[in-house]
């Protein structure tokens, strides 16, 4: 952290310094940023960039600043019809719509943000160029410039693309999600036949409340909690089953390997929201499961371990939290432990033979060695697979919104808050915004997922690369 608040203070100061040092021309690049180069002989490419400035003032201006000006109020005119005497016909007044404010005012932002940190970067880079000629070093012509970003520099060539990739789905998007979240967007203020407006913490006020009237609280606790212990389960599940798996089936003594191999793989082949899907009809109140319990005694048999009412027709396999809990956990197992199988055979394969050879000659036991050199070395090589599974689980959709689609609740309190016991976040998150058009509340959860997923990622990584752990492991 404190590199990087001095990387930031540098960043400014060098900016800085090219303001109050730099020449006539450097301090002209202020007001048109072409113009530095233009004096220091770079006539194209300060054309090229002074038109580059002029065309993000002309689409801000434009597209942006009407918007962006009616951000704080996010519009006050309504959509209204009115009947026109002359022509019998209804007409539609000039109205504000606060979607498109919201919007086209994120956007705005972007770019005028994008283009201070690129007119800072641009006085720098003048100032170097006054400072080369100075010194009378060579200056690069525009042809040099645009050979060196197939050479040199052309790691930003290759990452140019992608980076405007990151800004217009990724950024952006997390940005117009997040600024939802403070207005009161829902059902009761759609565009563009309603305006909504800002109302500050309202909603996260109301996530966390639990009263007669309000129950997001209620849910969002306990929705959390599944969602967790969800991610960590069904990461560790298809993990540990995933070696197991992979060490049975690559076993010396294991016959037919690439058979059983194959018809593991062909689980994957399978698209997941067919098997899901099937799967959700087999386990249904009345499906072939709970008929074959029912016909083999296993449906007595938990009647009178107590697991089940007397009255109990079937096991609520998908139809009852508890039941629906364990059944999907175990589910997600047969979808998931064949791709972490395929995933520790590659790695299972790669370990140094003479490593395992030595273990023996030394005496270490099966079990010694295995957990001694081998699950080391997986989790030395996997573990930031572990790290995006984790992250993936906790927004994992298919396999809970397939499973659980017929599921009904009969609490009122996650009734109320247009949820279910088996819902994760981003299933819940969905329903508010399908099924109940509450784009406020699913904006506060869907950006408290993101900082969950963000920080669980980030203090994970950093922990992982810091030191040198191929040096540890070895």
């Amino acid at each position: 952290m404190k590199s990087f608040l001095e990387k930031v203070k540098k960043y400014f100061t060098d900016f800085g310094t090219a303001v109050v040092k730099g020449n006539i021309w450097t301090k002209l690049s202020l007001i048109i940023i072409g113009m530095g180069y233009i004096g220091n002989g770079q006539i194209v490419k300060g054309i090229l960039f002074s038109l580059a400035q002029l065309g993000v003032f002309a689409f801000v201006g434009k597209f942006c600043a009407p918007y962006m000006a009616k951000l704080s109020t996010l519009g006050t005119v309504q959509r209204k019809e009115v009947f026109d005497p002359l022509t019998f016909s209804k007409t539609v007044n000039k109205y504000d719509n606060s979607l498109l404010i919201l919007l086209y005012g994120v956007v705005g932002i972007v770019i005028i943000f994008a283009f201070i940190l690129f007119y800072i970067h641009n006085m720098k880079a003048v100032y170097k160029i006054q400072l080369a000629r100075k010194n009378r070093e060579h200056i690069n012509t525009f042809a040099e410039d645009v050979k060196s970003l197939f050479n040199n520099k052309f790691y930003i060539t290759l990452l140019a693309l992608p980076s405007l990739g990151v800004v217009l789905f990724c950024i952006i998007p997390i940005i117009f999600m997040a600024a939802i979240a403070f207005t009161n967007y829902d059902k009761g203020h759609m565009p563009p036949d309603k305006l909504f407006t800002w109302v500050g913490f309202k909603n996260f006020v109301d996530l966390f409340t639990t009263s007669s009237t309000i129950t997001f609280g209620y849910a969002f606790v306990r929705i959390l909690a599944w969602t967790i212990i969800w991610a960590v389960l069904a990461t560790i599940t298809t993990f540990i089953g995933g070696v197991l798996l992979a060490m049975f089936i690559n076993h010396h003594d294991t016959r037919c390997k690439k058979l059983w191999r194959s018809l593991f793989v062909i689980t994957i082949a399978i698209p997941q929201f067919v098997t899901l899907l099937l799967v959700s009809k087999m386990f249904a109140d009345n499906g072939i499961m709970n008929t074959f319990c029912k016909n083999v005694g296993i449906l007595s048999l938990f009647k009178n371990m107590g697991l089940l009412s007397s009255s109990a027709k079937f096991i609520p396999f998908l139809s009852k939290p508890g039941w629906a809990h364990v059944s999907i956990i175990l589910i997600n197992i047969w979808v998931g432990v064949p791709y972490l199988m395929l995933t520790a055979t590659g790695i299972l394969l790669n370990i140094p033979s003479d490593q395992l050879e030595s273990a023996k000659i030394d005496g270490a036991s099966n079990f010694q060695i295995f957990w001694k050199i081998t699950m080391p070395y997986i989790l030395f090589v996997m573990g930031p697979s572990l790290v995006t599974s984790v992250i993936a689980n906790i927004n994992n959709f298919n396999v809970i919104y397939l499973l659980t689609n017929t599921y009904k609740t009969t609490n009122m309190s996650f009734a109320n808050s247009n949820a279910k016991e088996v819902d994760l976040l981003i299933t819940w998150l969905f329903s508010l915004t399908n099924d109940y058009n509450n784009y406020k509340m699913a904006a506060v959860i869907g950006f408290i997922t993101f900082i969950i997923s963000a920080t669980l990622t980030l203090l994970t990584y950093s922990r992982m690369i810091k030191g040198d752990k191929e040096e540890v492991f070895q």
